[in-house]
C-alpha cells in the first residue's frame, strides 16, 4: 500500500452502511479534485455524534472552493443527501462540511499542520481505503 499505514479495516458490514458511502464518496470527489493527504477517521468507537471524519489537503483557495462544490454536488445530487452546515468557505484555510454522520475537513497545508486532528483526534482508526485511493492517501 503506497504511503499508507492502515491501524485497522473497516468492517464489511459496515462498507454498506450509509455513512461510510458518503465518506468514501467525499473522499473520492476530493482526490479527483486533486485533494491529497487524504484520510478517513472512524469516529464511531469515540463519539455518538458523527461516525466519520474525511480530511484533504488543497493547494489553493480556488482548490479547496472546487473541493467543497463537488463534494456537495456529489453527496447531494448523486447520493440525495443534505448538508447540514458549511463553516470556513469565505476564509478557504480550512472548509468544513457537515453531513450529520459524516464531516468533510478541507485545508490548506499550513492550517491542517496547525489543527492536526489526526493528532487531536489520535484514539480515532485510520480506515482503511479502497487501493483507488491509497496513491492520495497520508503517508504516515
Amino acid at each position: 500500500m503506497a504511503g499508507l499505514t492502515v491501524s485497522h479495516s473497516v468492517e464489511s458490514s459496515s462498507q454498506d452502511s450509509r455513512s461510510w458511502q458518503l465518506a468514501l464518496a467525499a473522499a473520492r470527489t476530493a482526490a479527483d479534485n486533486r485533494g491529497r493527504d487524504i484520510v478517513i477517521l472512524d469516529m464511531r468507537e469515540i463519539t455518538p455524534i458523527f461516525d466519520y471524519f474525511v480530511v484533504a489537503t488543497g493547494s489553493s483557495r480556488r482548490q479547496l472552493h472546487a473541493m467543497s462544490e463537488e463534494i456537495d454536488h456529489t453527496l447531494e445530487d448523486d447520493l440525495n443527501d443534505q448538508r447540514e452546515g458549511i463553516e470556513g468557505y469565505q476564509e478557504s484555510r480550512w472548509i468544513l462540511l457537515d453531513y450529520g454522520t459524516v464531516v468533510i475537513h478541507l485545508f490548506d497545508e499550513e492550517t491542517r499542520q496547525y489543527y492536526d486532528l489526526e493528532q487531536l483526534w489520535c484514539e480515532a482508526k485510520t480506515a482503511e481505503l479502497p487501493e483507488d485511493l491509497q496513491a492520495v492517501a497520508k503517508p504516515r
